[in-house]
């Protein structure tokens, strides 16, 4: 461990990699409610991708909860479970906006151009998410 303290509170908000919480929260929702609302060819696509947002939107929701409330109480074994977390959704995610990628490149004839740009915007932000997760597990 480099021994970095870890902060509580409201000062969640003011260090660079807790900071990623709020945006991992906003892309990940963006992903969960575009997946929700679109159409794909292959529903167990749709449905994988929307596991991983929801999953880890609760995960980063909780995590963030928990910094919030101080509840590592400094320890930097926290530091461990935050990397690890972040590992698994970044497999998580990058499997999931491959998968997404594939299901909109094979979308077939019979679904609107709006579905097709509600699919190119859930690959955007799950690329997005995907790099903000990894963006947390290099800096922490």
């Amino acid at each position: 461990m480099d021994g970095r303290t870890l902060p509580s509170g409201f000062a969640v908000f003011t260090t660079f990699p807790e900071l990623l919480f709020i945006f991992e929260l906003v892309f990940g929702g963006l992903v969960w409610m575009l997946i929700t609302s679109s159409q794909l060819p292959n529903p167990l696509v749709q449905g994988w991708v929307t596991f991983v947002s929801v999953f880890c939107f609760i995960g980063t929701g909780a995590l963030l909860f928990l910094y919030l409330t101080g509840a590592h109480g400094g320890e930097t074994s926290w530091v461990s479970l935050e990397s690890a977390y972040h590992t698994v959704a970044v497999l998580l995610y990058s499997i999931a906006s491959i998968l997404e990628i594939l299901a909109t490149i094979y979308m077939q004839d019979g679904f609107t151009y709006e579905h097709y740009l509600e699919n190119i915007s859930a690959v955007v932000f799950s690329c997005i998410a995907s790099l903000l997760y990894m963006a947390h597990v290099v800096f922490v």
